[in-house]
């Protein structure tokens, strides 16, 4: 059989990591096709998952103890490979990390210790991943806790899809503030935070597009760090060398826990199709709700097309997957 495949899925949120969707897709196809030649690339689109998917790609982990959101130690650990490190709020700012909202409180140091690791250790390239963020502190937390490291020689990658002001209607208070707990009062209170710490720093960069990301951590990092901006999914492409691995494929498949109105809007399945150049690409997902051809998707094989009893998939979901796999290699990759 000429030709490989390649299998980039995102996590199944809550349920499998991607490089785990990977493993059992790559499992399926073989069960099917013994000899076939399977490239495993997990990836992610720069929210949690991004330094899983950079580790599977030969970065190395590094583990530190951090400042968590609520000021109490956190592990948490980011990927390094030569003078480059990927970095994820979510690892010492996310929202998982809470045991309770606390809108108001939630800090972003953790993630400046982060950086300021990742910089001691040589790095001056560094991709942050801002997704899952449980603060709204503007970034003061981040820089508190890059002490003295003000990042000048490094070119720092906000690697979001967050086009959001710091303020306003479509600010990092008012949109994603409730989401972490915040009442409209409180909602309020974050605002008039927020903007009186873009007056102290640089009013320019509040209205810049994703100043707003991570509850103001990109305003921080743009305004005062010299951050740019690129869609989460293009930086973890570039990452995992997605497009080394397309001359001879015969198909991709990709996928996430759900393909839905959002999928289109910077998530992974979208990106991984957008960027194929051409390679027929399918999908494995936990459920579908769009006609995944508008995604450039040909077909979206899920879960409950092999087991019907979604509480059996959501605990045992790899030999799901599996069977799923093994139906896409009889269906498309036949001799």
């Amino acid at each position: 059989m000429t030709g490989h495949v390649v299998v980039a899925p995102d996590k199944f949120k809550g349920t499998l990591t991607a490089p785990r969707v990977a493993a059992a897709v790559a499992r399926g196809l073989r069960d099917v096709r013994p000899d076939l030649d399977v490239r495993c690339l997990p990836v992610a689109d720069g929210g949690d998952g991004t330094v899983d998917a950079a580790v599977a790609a030969g970065f190395v982990r590094v583990g530190r103890w951090v400042t968590g959101p609520t000021g109490t130690p956190v592990p948490a650990s980011f990927a390094v490979r030569g003078d480059t490190a990927v970095v994820e709020v979510a690892a010492a700012s996310g929202l998982a990390l809470l045991d309770r909202p606390a809108p108001m409180t939630a800090t972003s140091k953790g993630t400046g210790e982060l950086l300021r690791s990742a910089y001691d250790l040589g790095c001056r390239r560094v991709i942050l991943g801002v997704g899952g963020s449980a603060c709204t502190d503007g970034g003061k937390g981040m820089l508190e806790g890059l002490g003295d490291r003000d990042l000048r020689d490094v070119e720092l990658v906000l690697a979001t899809d967050v086009d959001n002001p710091l303020l306003g209607p479509r600010g990092a208070a008012a949109v994603y503030g409730p989401q972490k707990g915040a009442t409209r009062q409180q909602v309020r209170e974050l605002e008039a935070r927020l903007r009186d710490w873009a007056d102290e720093i640089d009013p320019s960069y509040a209205d810049h597009p994703g100043a707003g990301a991570a509850g103001g951590i990109g305003f921080a990092a743009l305004a005062v760090l010299g951050a740019t901006t690129r869609p989460g999914i293009d930086v973890v492409l570039d990452l995992v060398g997605f497009a080394d691995h397309l001359p001879g494929a015969r198909l991709v498949i990709t996928g996430e826990g759900s393909l839905d109105h959002q999928t289109a809007h910077g998530k992974a399945p979208a990106g991984v199709a957008r960027a194929s150049s051409g390679v027929p690409v399918v999908a494995v997902t936990g459920r579908c709700t769009v006609d995944p051809t508008g995604l450039g998707i040909e077909a979206a094989y899920t879960l409950l097309d092999v087991e019907p009893d979604l509480r059996r998939c959501l605990a045992a979901p790899e030999p799901v997957l599996r069977l799923l796999a093994g139906r896409i290699a009889a269906d498309r990759l036949g001799e």
